[in-house]
């Protein structure tokens, strides 16, 4: 049995404690803050309660196989799973288009969108996304499933999105996210693409073409609410490590990693307690331990968290019922702004059923990096998909890039997107494994990088790469 002190207790974090308390360690999850979750909140006042990070679930399985692997307690029985259908509104307002995208229904989305855009551009985007399909199928493993092989620059540096060609085109590099949707979709169709691909904080003209597998795998595996908010499934992964006998230290902000003899050996406490440890795993944003802690190396940009942006976010409790015909999540597409609206029907998000609360957020820079959104412009917008909305709104509350800094610890309150494959290996994360012995990296700031099912991924690789040793090359 040895000894596991985990820095951080959000879903990452936790994800890895789980497993390796399961695989019979003995493991100390310690957090700067008061409670779990991390990225991960909830806001509550007056009956009405919002989630403060992620509102929905991409790639449930992650979280499927963690309660299968840790416990006799599927996840069905530990939470209130709802795959969102319709999928998603999108609304268009300079051109006045509004088209609601049916989920799990190829066939459906087509027929929409050949109502929306004209006839073939159900054609077109089922072209794209089955290319993205290519792109997943040739990166999943390695991108998701595997730690990052060594040579990831090579490995993964490439983009395997497979773009159409253009006769009399020649090009010196891959096409842009924002390229391929001008190119294979082309008007408001090639604005649905992008603007999904933004609302996950990656910047479609920097982005690869590879970034289209992030609709795929929303079209493929759904959108999932969990009913009470994303709160309820992070307490319901922390109550699998506390019946795993995991322990949490909370109020325990780290100073530094030590290291001994060259290995990680535990953590100094800003209290300047010492705790004795057989290995080390940070999930929290590297940059909150002094300059000079391992392992951060230096070509991790993402790590660095430069260019990582945050997300400004309206929290609006509303008079009025929700009407039945509401749907959950409407995405407002807006030049140089892309909005997201989401209206749960759950009574536990409310007073009463005369009651609405509605969350609304727009990605932005971090602090200090750039003009970020006014809250006015995103009420404008969160407008356009709620009727009377201004004459509804009983109060709002508003959470910046510094709001989330305080919540999370991250930097500026840099939110990090999902890894990759493309752009010479830029947007991949640090890998599981460091350069110190002993020390490992999970959560979101590490491979395969953020977003719920992400982070939670990482609980599997790091706990393989401790259980298993530097062979461990992945579940099969």
């Amino acid at each position: 049995m040895a000894r596991i002190a985990v820095i951080g207790a959000g879903m990452g974090a936790m994800a890895t404690a789980a497993r390796l308390a399961v695989a019979g360690h003995r493991v100390t999850v310690y957090e700067r803050g008061t409670t779990y979750g991390g990225a991960v909140g909830r806001h509550e006042r007056g009956g009405f309660a919002f989630d403060t990070g992620p509102g929905l679930l991409h790639l449930p399985a992650v979280y499927r196989d963690l309660f299968v692997k840790t416990g006799k307690r599927p996840l069905e029985t530990c939470v209130d799973m709802v795959q969102l259908d319709p999928a998603a509104r999108h609304l268009l307002p300079a051109s006045g288009t509004d088209v609601t995208l049916p989920g799990a229904s190829r066939g459906g989305v087509a027929t929409a969108l050949d109502g929306a855009f004209g006839a073939g551009a159900g054609e077109r985007w089922n072209g794209v996304l089955g290319r993205a399909r290519d792109a997943w199928d040739a990166t999943r493993r390695p991108l998701l499933e595997e730690p990052l092989p060594a040579g990831r620059q090579q490995a993964l540096g490439a983009d395997p999105y497979p773009a159409l060609r253009r006769s009399g085109l020649l090009r010196r590099r891959p096409p842009t996210l924002a390229e391929v949707a001008g190119r294979e979709l082309g008007g408001g169709l090639g604005e649905l693409l992008t603007g999904l691909v933004a609302s996950y904080g990656v910047d479609p003209a920097r982005a690869p073409g590879s970034a289209a597998v992030l609709p795929y795998m929303e079209q493929t595996f759904g959108s999932w609410y969990v009913r009470g908010g994303m709160w309820a499934l992070a307490t319901a992964v922390y109550e699998r490590c506390r019946e795993r006998k995991v322990e949490f230290v909370f109020g325990a902000e780290v100073r530094e990693v030590l290291v001994r003899e060259g290995r990680a050996a535990g953590l100094l406490l800003a209290d300047g307690t010492e705790v004795a440890a057989d290995s080390v795993v940070c999930a929290v944003d590297p940059r909150l331990l002094p300059d000079g802690s391992p392992p951060w190396p230096p070509e991790a940009v993402p790590a660095r968290g430069e260019g990582v942006p945050s997300r400004l976010t309206l929290l609006l409790a509303l008079r009025g019922a929700r009407p039945a015909e509401a749907v959950h999540r409407t995405l407002v597409h807006s030049p140089g702004l892309l909005v997201t609206v989401l209206r749960p029907d759950d009574p536990a998000t409310r007073p009463d059923a005369d009651h609405e609360a509605v969350t609304v957020t727009a990605v932005c820079p971090a602090g200090g990096e750039g003009a970020a959104p006014r809250p006015e412009e995103l009420l404008d917008l969160a407008a356009a998909a709620v009727p009377g909305l201004r004459e509804r709104l009983l109060w709002q509350e508003v959470r910046t890039p510094a709001d989330v800094e305080a919540a999370t610890g991250a930097r500026g309150g840099s939110v990090p997107a999902p890894a990759l494959a493309g752009a010479g290996g830029r947007l991949l994360y640090p890998a599981n494994t460091t350069a110190v012995p002993g020390l490992y990296l999970a959560g979101g700031w590490a491979h395969p990088g953020g977003g719920l099912a992400h982070a939670g991924m990482t609980g599997a690789l790091v706990a393989g790469l401790i259980v298993e040793g530097a062979e461990f090359r992945g579940s099969q």
